[in-house]
Formats: structure tokens, sequence, C-alpha cells
């Protein structure tokens, strides 16, 4: 069984965290709770914490992921900053200071609590030694099914092992093929 990784769940608990961070920023600058600058803050955290986290990480074990719908742009940006946004001491540090207004202003609490889960999980990555890779498009074209194939298949499916299938032969008597079994005159 392969280690986990903890990076891959910290970049998703960021990122649900964000969208949290947001949505109560939102309901509280909309609701026009007291202390509605924390909420302000709480949105302008939340599309932050949202952009940085959005482009998935290349794992370590395998090297191959599915990337989501859109990331190549923002992957070019936040590689763009280098040993600042692939270094998860950096990104547990920053969601942990991100975390901290919004524990002010209630609407705000939960998206605070989870952004300070995600820290905790990134610190976790960052002593396993892990770091974020980008995802690059694969310049290797796989060759295409169609032209790997040479001779299609000649019975339908099912298709017995080849060792195991029936040879046809052309004989006098018009058999389709040859009994393995000799029948003997006693027999007949």
């Amino acid at each position: 069984m392969g280690q986990i990784e903890w990076a891959m769940w910290a970049n998703e608990q960021a990122l649900a965290s964000g969208l949290i961070l947001l949505a109560g920023g939102i309901v509280g600058v909309a609701g026009q709770f007291r202390g509605w600058e924390f909420a302000a803050y709480g949105v302008a955290a939340g599309v932050f914490v949202c952009l940085l986290e959005y482009p998935r990480g290349k794992r370590m074990s395998k090297g191959t992921n599915m990337e989501r719908t859109g990331q190549r742009c923002l992957t070019i940006c936040v590689k763009a900053f280098g040993p600042v946004t692939r270094n998860y001491y950096v990104r547990a540090v920053l969601h942990a200071i991100l975390s901290v207004p919004g524990g002010f202003i209630l609407p705000t609490v939960l998206g605070c609590v989870c952004l300070g889960i995600a820290s905790l999980i990134y610190l976790a990555a960052a002593i396993r030694g892990e770091q974020w890779e980008p995802i690059l498009p694969q310049t290797v074209t796989k060759e295409r099914i169609g032209q790997s194939i040479k001779q299609p298949p000649q019975n339908p499916p099912p298709r017995p092992p080849v060792d195991v299938r029936r040879k046809r032969t052309d004989d006098a008597e018009g058999a389709a093929y040859v009994n393995p079994i000799p029948v003997t005159a006693s027999e007949s």
C-alpha cells in the first residue's frame, strides 16, 4: 500500500475552505453584520485562497493525476511565484495567518477553522518533504489504436486464446477441423 500524499488532501481542504470563507464573507457583508469589515476581508481572502489552490499539483508517487478544468492559466501564475508557492511550509504559514481575522465574525468562522485545518495538513506535507510541482501538458503523444492494429480479428467475440482456436483446413472431405481423437474401426 502506498504512502499518503498529504499535499493532495491539503489542496482539496484549502480550496473548500476558501469557498466557505468566500461564502461566509458574502453573507457577512450582505447581512450588514457588526464588524462587516472582517467579512469583506473574508471575501478577499477566500478569492485569494481559491486562486492559489485551484491548480492541482503533480502527484509525487505516480506523477500523474487529472488536472482541474481550466487550471492551466492559473498554473502558470502560481508557477511564476517560484519557491514562494512551491514550498508547503510557506503555504502552511500563509493559510494560518489568513485564517486568524476570519474568527472575529460569525459568518466566516467556519471558513477560518477549515483554513486552519488545511494549514496543519500542509505542515504535515512539508515535514514529509512534499512540494508543489505543476501538471504540465504531455508532449509525448501516444500511438493511435487504429495505427497499431495490423490485422483485424477474424472471428467474433468471445475469442478463445490463439492456441485453443480451431484451425480451418482445406480437406477433400469438407471437414472444418481435424478431430484430435482418432476414431478406430472397432468403435464405429
